[in-house]
């Protein structure tokens, strides 16, 4: 066997026993859900939640991962990383947790796999959506299942682009990118999960998405996807995305050199 087909099979067989823990963690994580109403978490900052469900899905994941995979890293949003090697699992144990702590729906469990520096499997499960988004390198982006790709949308005044808020963005920057999309003619939408509306570019459900600042754990399985799915991105991991929190734009790909002068970023 060549040192590829080694490496292919090392991934294979990370990806479907993550998939596994995955569903499994999603369920504990849609059992432990608030109801509706005033949000049940702590505050880190402004509209920033960790709930006991963060905490207990990350460690559900890493306990498990760390079971069948003991020379792999992992780095978790509410753990930090735990050691290293040429596997690394990146999870968001809650991906929307603003939605989730108030009970609605559109809230997920993001895990990208990464070997040394390059993102080569994601899972996004979204339990309540009943929708688990899953891609590896060179074989595909899917959604339940079936192949998906990011829109053919040809024209501003059609697409619908998703911009994402956060306590890092500056002062007056929604507002102006907000602008700057309204001039064109867009739809613009905001709502509450970097991963997901990452996703939905991938799908095609949306022709962009562009947050300020993102990090890494939001981030490292929807590469994948968006990859597979034929977007354009920009180029996050190179930008510093490795180690800090970074600016990222996804973008269907026939609009994506207007969206890139219109939204100042550059992309891959």
């Amino acid at each position: 066997m060549s040192p590829v087909d080694d490496l292919d099979t090392a991934i294979d067989l990370r990806f479907h026993a993550a998939r596994d823990i995955i569903g499994e963690a999603a369920e504990l994580a849609r059992r432990m859900q608030p109801a509706p109403g005033k949000p049940i978490a702590e505050l880190k900052g402004r509209q920033d939640y960790v709930t006991e469900a963060d905490r207990a899905v990350e460690t559900f994941v890493n306990k498990r991962l760390s079971a069948l995979f003991p020379e792999d890293a992992f780095l978790g949003e509410e753990h930090g990383e735990t050691s290293t090697g040429l596997f690394r699992w990146v999870i968001d144990p809650i991906d929307g947790t603003s939605n989730y702590a108030r009970g609605r729906n559109r809230w997920c469990i993001s895990l990208g796999l990464m070997y040394q520096d390059t993102p080569v499997a994601g899972i996004i499960n979204a339990p309540s959506l009943r929708e688990c988004f899953t891609a590896r390198t060179g074989k595909g982006a899917f959604l339940n299942g079936t192949p998906i790709q990011a829109a053919k949308t040809d024209k501003m005044e059609e697409a619908m682009i998703e911009l994402g808020w956060s306590p890092y963005v500056p002062e007056g920057w929604y507002q102006q990118k907000i602008q700057s999309l309204l001039e064109k003619g867009v739809m613009p939408r905001s709502l509450g999960s970097g991963a997901l509306a990452l996703a939905d570019v991938a799908c095609g459900r949306s022709d962009g998405y562009h947050e300020f600042v993102i990090f890494l754990w939001d981030v490292a399985a929807a590469l994948v996807l968006l990859q597979e799915a034929g977007a354009r991105v920009s180029p996050f991991l190179k930008m510093g995305g490795l180690t800090q929190r970074t600016t990222i734009l996804a973008s269907a790909p026939l609009i994506a050199g207007t969206l890139s002068d219109v939204l100042a970023v550059t992309l891959d």
